[in-house]
C-alpha cells in the first residue's frame, strides 16, 4: 500500500465562519490554526497547505480567563533603540480586537513560508459583518 500525500492541485478548500462571543481566547485559537493547516482533514500533509478560509466575526466580545486582561503584555519594538513599547490586552482589545485572536493564532502556527500563508487565509473581524458572503461560508463547530 502506497502513502497518500495531498497535492496543491488536489485540495478541496472550504470556506468556515466562527463567532467569537463568549469564546474562551486560547482554546479558540487552537482550533482556528487546526482548521488552518487543515488537521481536521482525512488528507492531512504536514509539508502541503490543506486547511480551509476561516472568517472570524465578533472578535472585540471574546473573553479570557483569570486578570488577562490586566496583565497580558504585547510588545513591539520600532527598530530603534529605546523604541519598545507596550500594550495590555484590554488595550489592544479597544483599539485592535482584530490583532489579538491574529497573534494567538500565529503563536500556534509553523513558523516558516507555510505557516506564513496558512495565516493569509484567516480573516478577522471585530463586529457582526464580514464582506465573505459571496464564498457561502458554512459554521465551523467549535468544540467545547
Amino acid at each position: 500500500m502506497k502513502t497518500y500525500v495531498a497535492k496543491p492541485s488536489n485540495r478541496q478548500r472550504d470556506w468556515l465562519v466562527v463567532d467569537a462571543e463568549g469564546q474562551t481566547l486560547g482554546r479558540l485559537a487552537t482550533q482556528l490554526a487546526d482548521a488552518l493547516r487543515g488537521k481536521r482533514k482525512p488528507d492531512f500533509t504536514p509539508h502541503i497547505d490543506t486547511g480551509d478560509f476561516v472568517v472570524v466575526v465578533n472578535a472585540e466580545k471574546i473573553r479570557v480567563t483569570g486578570d488577562k486582561l490586566n496583565q497580558k503584555t504585547y510588545w513591539r519594538h520600532s527598530g530603534y533603540p529605546g523604541g519598545i513599547k507596550s500594550r495590555t490586552l484590554a488595550e489592544m482589545l479597544d483599539r485592535q480586537p482584530e490583532e489579538v485572536i491574529r497573534k494567538a493564532v500565529r503563536g500556534m502556527l509553523p513558523r516558516n513560508k507555510l505557516g506564513r500563508a496558512q495565516l493569509i487565509k484567516l480573516k478577522v473581524y471585530a463586529g457582526p459583518e464580514h464582506p465573505h458572503h459571496a464564498q457561502q461560508p458554512k459554521p465551523m463547530e467549535i468544540k467545547k
